[in-house]
């Protein structure tokens, strides 16, 4: 295949590395999933999956360098574009099962009902664009080809940027207004829900980050000296993402949505209690 699938020698060892790793937490996560019923993780699961696949691409891109084959790369180059937007789905999903959780309806700057739904929205529109960019990208066979794929990719990596920025702002504005005027519920609970919005903060920003890097990227084309050099695909994206799997393995938010549960279904407050934060005794 033509050299310019990629304008380096990918690493093999890099590539393993993030495999066992991303995989690591993929069996986690899977563990988490089944033991708390929290399905709405799902789609974090399969993000973990689409980053091992992707970098299983990769490595078999390090592997046959030079002569590097068309499919492993596609999948390496959609995979690890989309992987990210599934992290999203879940987060999104957590701030409206947080909300409900404190009774914070009226204090939330979109409302709860359709919170969730509004932002899935984005993401949706932002997987299909990256994935049709990306798909066509990957098969380009003009300089017009590929200016058309990364446009799209472009485009649809904007959605994301723009919706997540929107989500963090919707954040920031409901920790605000509870910190001013706390709910009752929130008084009173006793689960961490304040450390969840500080890790829905912080792998919010990594996403941002991340996706802040791969429009740059795509803005300066096959040519920029982003897509010149591998370390900045793995520092800026893939290690990112591992770095945000990794954290809901260790702060795993079924401890919190348990309670939500527990609190619909009318339990008392030392029930609630009883709700685990983290990765090993989960309810």
């Amino acid at each position: 295949m033509a050299r310019e699938l990629y304008r380096y020698d990918p690493s093999l060892a890099a590539a393993v590395i993030f495999i066992i790793l991303f995989m690591a937490s993929a069996v986690v996560h899977t563990w988490q999933l089944f033991k708390t019923k929290n399905w709405f993780f799902i789609p974090f699961l399969l993000g973990c999956l689409a980053e091992a696949i992707g970098c299983i691409g990769r490595a078999v891109g390090a592997k046959e360098s030079p002569d590097w084959s068309l499919t492993p790369y596609i999948i390496q180059a959609l995979l690890l574009l989309l992987g990210p937007t599934m992290f999203a789905a879940s987060i999104y999903m957590i701030l409206g099962r947080m909300i409900r959780l404190l009774e914070a309806e009226e204090l939330s700057f979109i409302r709860p009902s359709w919170l969730t739904k509004f932002f899935l929205v984005g993401d949706i529109i932002s997987i299909a664009a990256q994935g049709f960019g990306g798909t066509k990208l990957s098969k380009a066979e003009t300089p017009a080809d590929r200016n058309q794929g990364e446009t799209i990719i472009i485009a649809g990596l904007g959605v994301q940027i723009a919706f997540f920025g929107l989500f963090i702002i919707t954040t920031l504005v409901l920790h605000r207004r509870i910190n001013r005027d706390p709910t009752p519920k929130s008084a009173r609970l006793t689960v961490p829900w304040r450390r969840l919005l500080a890790v829905l903060y912080v792998t919010s920003m990594l996403i941002l980050v991340r996706s802040v890097f791969r429009l740059v990227e795509y803005v300066m084309g096959h040519d920029g000296v982003l897509q010149s050099r591998e370390v900045y695909i793995y520092v800026f994206d893939i290690l990112l993402m591992a770095a945000v799997a990794v954290i809901f393995n260790v702060f795993h938010p079924s401890g919190t949505i348990t309670a939500s549960q527990k609190a619909k279904a009318g339990s008392t407050e030392s029930e609630i209690h009883l709700g685990s934060y983290g990765p090993i005794n989960p309810v």
